[in-house]
């Protein structure tokens, strides 16, 4: 039998499930924030599974994506094992729908975090300390920042063959071999041993439906292929990238194409021009490989050195 998960002094034994705060977090104006953490814990052993959404605040297709199974009651039939879901781990965050915690800083990159630090190095320090050590694996919910819309995507480092192994479980369109970044949640993680994925879709501060309904359903196919779960999940083909590169704009002003994200564009194409504003100059954009259109810029007027597709391939 495995031993109780506890999380901030609480203890949830295999077939319970509680809701407990990760830790409570005092704004200036005396404003007390938590952070609700949901324990599901079956009979049997099993894996247990991290879910967290919301670490930036204006990424919100993750979080619909755990609200989403929360609702559907999923990890309350658990067959084996145990799911810790956090909705959203960046509160102050989202309730600014920001990016940014207040002084500015990057949860993602306050990592391992501190116990006396920053707001943000100690959320980032109650989650390595209260919630990693007790997870075999998680998936890290994101969303394109800078109006980037990213196509339905995880990425993991194909070093590790049980990062790449969980990836091909959880069935994204699209695989991406991505290298860590200092102190953030999935490299501090793989210090301990823990492997975290990171999956991206859409559009900062929109919802996407594509996005969501991959993310419920790669959710679904982890928990079934590690029999957790008895649920219908629909096939899927998942595509692996193991580069990526991005087209930048050679030159300031107003960027268009026609082109969809998640189609398959071949080198020396025409992908996109930038314009300049009185109608004087028109520059096209070329794709410098084949490869499948993972990421765009949705942002009409654009700077010199700007990322405007993001090109991945095989």
């Amino acid at each position: 039998m495995q031993k109780p998960i506890v999380i901030n002094k609480v203890a949830i034994p295999q077939g319970k499930n509680k809701e407990v705060n990760l830790n409570l977090y005092r704004l200036p104006t005396r404003t007390i924030i938590e952070i609700p953490v949901h324990v599901f814990r079956s009979k049997n052993d099993g894996p247990v599974v991290l879910l967290i959404a919301g670490m930036h605040g204006d990424e919100i297709n993750g979080i619909e994506i755990i609200r989403k199974l929360l609702k559907g009651d999923y990890f309350k039939k658990l067959l084996c094992g145990t799911v810790i879901a956090i909705p959203i781990i960046n509160i102050v965050s989202f309730l600014n729908g920001s990016r940014d915690l207040p002084d500015g800083r990057d949860l993602n990159r306050c990592f391992p975090g501190t116990q006396s630090g920053s707001l943000g190095s100690r959320i980032a320090y109650d989650l390595m300390n209260d919630v990693l050590p007790q997870i075999d694996f998680g998936i890290d919910f994101h969303t394109g920042g800078a109006k980037i819309n990213n196509y339905p995507q995880l990425r993991c480092t194909f070093d590790s063959a049980k990062n790449l192994e969980l990836a091909k479980l959880f069935g994204a369109p699209f695989v991406l071999n991505s290298p860590y970044r200092d102190k953030t949640f999935r490299k501090e993680s793989s210090k301990s041993g823990k492997h975290i994925l990171v999956y991206e879709a859409g559009e900062s501060l929109r919802f996407n439906t594509l996005a969501i309904n991959e993310g419920i359903n790669g959710c679904l196919r982890v928990m079934k292929n590690l029999k957790m779960i008895d649920a219908e999940v629909p096939p899927t083909k998942t595509i692996v990238l193991k580069k990526t590169k991005w087209v930048r704009a050679k030159i300031s002003g107003l960027f268009r194409t026609t082109k969809k994200y998640g189609t398959y564009i071949e080198k020396n194409q025409v992908i996109g021009t930038i314009s300049d504003p009185y109608g004087e100059m028109e520059v096209e954009l070329i794709a410098p490989d084949n490869g499948f259109l993972i990421g765009i810029n949705n942002q009409p007027v654009i700077n010199e050195g700007d990322a405007l597709m993001h090109i991945g391939t095989e």
